[in-house]
Order: C-alpha cells, then sequence, then structure tokens
C-alpha cells in the first residue's frame, strides 16, 4: 500500500519533471524547414531569423507532417495540442492523485502534518504540470524572435508565483505545527510569537519573490539596491512611524507588559488583547469593537492589566434605617462578616466589616473582601450570592435597607391652609426641632 500510494505520489512530480526537462533537452533553435525541401538543405540553408523555434521535433514525424498551413507546419500544430491535452490532462491526474489517494493515505499516518504539506502541494503541482505542458507547446510553434523573449519571461514569471504560492502555503502549515507546540505550553510568549513568525516569514517570502521576478523580468537587481541605497534616507524618514511601531512590538515581547487574551486599559481603551502584531495591537472592547492601537503607542503608555491581579476586590455599603438599635447593628455586622466568612468564593485573607458612619439617611455599614474568580461573571456570581445573603439577614433581624428621605415639618399658616384643603381634622402642631424648618431622618 505503501509502494503505490508512493508511486501516485510521485507520478506527478516526474510527469511535471519531464515536461520542464523536453524543452531544455531538446532547446534547439533552427529554422522553419520547407515542405518539400530535403533534410540535407537544412544545413545549407541560410537561416530564418525572423522566427525562432526552441523546440524541434519534426524528426519525430513523418515528411507529409511538415507541409505548413497558414506559416505553421503540421507537427508543429499536432505537439501543439499534444503538450496542451497532456498537461490538463496531468493536472487533472495530479489533482485526482491528492485528492483521492496520496492525502487519505497520509491522514492514516502517525505523523500529524504530513497530509497538511500534501494538501498545501496539491493545487501549485497541478498548476506546475500545466506550465510545463503550455512551455512545451509554445515552444514547438514558430514565435517571432520579438515575442519569443517576453512569451517564455511570462511563463518563467507565472512559475515563480507558483512555487511562491506553494511556499505561502507551505508557512501556513508550520504556523498551525507551531500554534500546537504553544497550546502546550503555560506560557503565553509563545502564543504571541507564533502570529509574527507567520507575518515574518511571509514577508521574507515576498520580498525574494519579488526580487527574483524583477529579475526575470530583466531588470538589473544590483541598480535597484543601489537606487534603494540612495533614497534610503528618505525611506528612513517616511518609515518613521512604521520603525517606531516595528520597535514597539519588540519592546512589548521582551517586557511582556500583557499576554493574548488579557483583559486591559491603557490610552482610554479597554477590552481583551487579540492579537500583537508589527505594527498595532488589537483590543476586542467590550461593546464587541476592534480598536487597533499603534505599538509605539502601547510601549510607552500605563498599562492597566486587570487580568494580572491575583484577586478582584469588592467595596460596598449596606445602610440601614435609623430605626436600627445599637444591638441590631452588631448582629447586622457580626451576620455580614460570617457571611463573607463562610461563601467559598470569597477570599478569607481580608475581610473588613464595620459600622462606619451616619450618613444623612442611612446608618453605613462598610464592607471590603476579595473574589477568588477573576473572570467577570464569576466574580459577579460572588458578589450577586453575597448581596442576597445580606438581604436575608437584614429581614430576619427585622432591619429596613434604607433610601435617601426627608421629613417635612410645617407650621404656622402654611400648615392650616393645607389641613383645609385636604380636608383633614387639624393636627397637633409642634414646634420645629431645628431653626431653618427641616429634620433629617
Amino acid at each position: 500500500m505503501a509502494r503505490s500510494a508512493l508511486r501516485v505520489f510521485v507520478f506527478p512530480v516526474l510527469a511535471a519533471a519531464v515536461l520542464l526537462a523536453v524543452p531544455g533537452a531538446l532547446n534547439v533553435c533552427v529554422p522553419a524547414v520547407a515542405a518539400d525541401a530535403p533534410t540535407t538543405a537544412v544545413r545549407s540553408a541560410r537561416p530564418d531569423t525572423s522566427t525562432v523555434v526552441e523546440l524541434d521535433l519534426s524528426r519525430y514525424f513523418p515528411r507529409w507532417a511538415r507541409y505548413r498551413v497558414m506559416g505553421v507546419a503540421v507537427w508543429q500544430l499536432v505537439a501543439t495540442f499534444v503538450f496542451l491535452a497532456l498537461g490538463l490532462t496531468l493536472r487533472k491526474v495530479s489533482d485526482y492523485a491528492f485528492s483521492t489517494h496520496i492525502i487519505p493515505l497520509l491522514e492514516k499516518t502517525p505523523y500529524q502534518f504530513d497530509h497538511l504539506i500534501a494538501r498545501a502541494a496539491s493545487a501549485p503541482a497541478g498548476y506546475l504540470i500545466l506550465l510545463a505542458g503550455l512551455y512545451a507547446a509554445i515552444a514547438v510553434l514558430p514565435l517571432p524572435a520579438s515575442a519569443s523573449g517576453f512569451v517564455f519571461g511570462a511563463l518563467q514569471v507565472l512559475l515563480a508565483v507558483d512555487i511562491l504560492w506553494f511556499l505561502f502555503r507551505l508557512v501556513d502549515v508550520a504556523d498551525r505545527y507551531l500554534q500546537r507546540l504553544a497550546a502546550r505550553t503555560e506560557s503565553k510568549l509563545d502564543d504571541q510569537l507564533v502570529p509574527v513568525v507567520r507575518k515574518a516569514l511571509k514577508a521574507t517570502i515576498g520580498v525574494i519573490g519579488f526580487v527574483w521576478v524583477i529579475q526575470l523580468l530583466g531588470y538589473s537587481v544590483s541598480a535597484l539596491i543601489t537606487g534603494l541605497g540612495i533614497g534610503g534616507l528618505a525611506v528612513a524618514l517616511a518609515l518613521q512611524d512604521t520603525l517606531g511601531n516595528f520597535f514597539g512590538s519588540v519592546f512589548i515581547f521582551l517586557d511582556r507588559p500583557f499576554a493574548v487574551g488579557d483583559w486591559i486599559k491603557l490610552e482610554g481603551v479597554e477590552g481583551v488583547v487579540e492579537e500583537v502584531g508589527f505594527r498595532s495591537t488589537r483590543i476586542r472592547t467590550f461593546p464587541a469593537t476592534l480598536v487597533s492601537v499603534p505599538n509605539k503607542t502601547v510601549a510607552a503608555a500605563i498599562i492597566d492589566n486587570w487580568s494580572r491581579m491575583p484577586k478582584r476586590r469588592i467595596t460596598q455599603t449596606v445602610g440601614v434605617t435609623y430605626e436600627t438599635s445599637a444591638d441590631q447593628m452588631e448582629q447586622a455586622v457580626e451576620g455580614i462578616r460570617e457571611i463573607l466568612e463562610k461563601d467559598e468564593g470569597v477570599d478569607k485573607e481580608l475581610i473588613v466589616v464595620r459600622f462606619t458612619e451616619f450618613g444623612d439617611s442611612s446608618l453605613n455599614i462598610s464592607l471590603i473582601y476579595f473574589t477568588i474568580a477573576l473572570s467577570i461573571a464569576d466574580h459577579w456570581a460572588t458578589k450577586e450570592r453575597v448581596n442576597l445573603a445580606i438581604m436575608r439577614l437584614v429581614e430576619r433581624l427585622g432591619l429596613s435597607i434604607a433610601f435617601p428621605t426627608r421629613t417635612l415639618y410645617l407650621e404656622g399658616e402654611i400648615a392650616r391652609d393645607l389641613v383645609e384643603r385636604l380636608g383633614a381634622p387639624k393636627p397637633r402642631i409642634e414646634p420645629p426641632t431645628s431653626t431653618s424648618g427641616f429634620e433629617r431622618a
């Protein structure tokens, strides 16, 4: 089974190699031969420089195949059709072999990424075979000398693009492999480095591919590099912010003030870090918007990392009415302290429950405690559980939660007029308890 799979895998590669090697092996530039001219006449005839045949296969065809139709020999038309058909057919065979034999077979191996490599190579291999067939088909045609260089240069550029495409797909496979390795570690630094490595590899391949294509098009790479050196100062000034953001990302990776998935707050932006790139850090805010902050700004900002808290603090005030007696207040304070000490979600290291002040409308009990849970959902769940227990305690003690109230005492003609309008019996009007006419309770 392994040998059959190996044959199926090697077949498309060998087919592409044969199609690419045949034009090179038979790369003979000869003039077109007239249909009725003898073979020996080729040596003595003056070469025709108006057309160029890159691939001469006339000796493999009978004499009648040298007859010309509209300036093209019959054997050239036949060979062009055969190479095009062969390229299209072998591409289909390659796609079928990868999808039905190679990839399913490699998925059964103990290795985790060999089938991903085969999947990445499947489409580029098919187009490589197609380009080889197209190259051979065009090579047998009598092209003008001015057009020959352009056509084959374009084919070389397409071949370079196909190879770069395969390398980009291979980088995606390596990215998945690195992500799995990073998931096995407890540190989040490698989770941040994986997308950076992916982008760096693709950028490097892109630059090398660009230089390669420029060279294939006939331009001088050394002249281009010299021009870049002369204009390097202007480019550096234009890319000042870009370079600042790049070095900002380096400082973030070295200093590690936060990691992907941390809840942070900086420069008025608060949310969860989704990605740290070369240029910016992307933060998903709680309204679900995505904010991109330049790394230069992040490196210079004051960062509040909520995810690095060992525990989360809760500070609140419980106010009861002024009808509460001192004994009831002591029972309420002790009851609330007992609730916090018994709750499993509350950290027992620091619990503060004290009757602290006489408020405008209530007697205030101040609470300071910490929850063990760091996530906002679990944090609020603990707070809700504690608040419900406090409400039941206050109800059991016969107390009431206070809310802002004011008692107004009226006197003199205003009180009498109000009583007459309402038709109520005249109340016993007491003198005011304060010079302002108001008493707070």
